[in-house]
């Protein structure tokens, strides 16, 4: 499903705590209160990148920097900063496909739950829409 773009590499990128060369989404496609469309397309010279593939550790990093891109957005519309998160832990991630040097990625992050800074999610990696990659992530903003 062709999806309309959001927000770009430059304002995307704004919104994350990571840095080049750590950034692994440059898209939103779309946001509410409780879901993400993030995407990103995978470059020779992303850090995960492999004889040709983008790697597990590639994959699993960028369904987490969605869930950073989600509440980044949500801190920016409320015009505050946004608080560093972590990553409290990985649940049920099952990796089907990895993608290719081009391919375009995109994510769809579900919150499933929120409360006192810790956010529980659902997150689908698709691939033209295949899905590739699914699991839960609980993230914890810093105090």
């Amino acid at each position: 499903m062709e999806r309309i773009l959001l927000l770009e590499k430059n304002a995307v990128e704004n919104l994350l705590p990571q840095k080049f060369p750590f950034v692994m989404v440059d898209k939103m496609y779309s946001f509410t209160e409780a879901s993400l469309v993030s995407g990103l397309q995978i470059q020779e010279d992303n850090i995960f990148f492999d004889n040709n593939t983008f790697l597990e550790a590639g994959l699993i990093e960028h369904m987490a920097q969605s869930v950073a891109l989600h509440t980044g957005y949500e801190f920016f519309l409320r015009k505050e900063t946004a608080p560093t998160g972590y990553i409290g832990s990985i649940k049920e991630i099952e990796i089907k496909r990895l993608p290719k040097i081009n391919d375009t990625i995109q994510s769809t992050v579900t919150i499933l739950q929120e409360f006192a800074g810790i956010t529980l999610v659902n997150i689908v990696t698709t691939l033209n829409n295949e899905e590739i990659a699914t699991g839960q992530m609980k993230t914890v903003l810093a105090k």
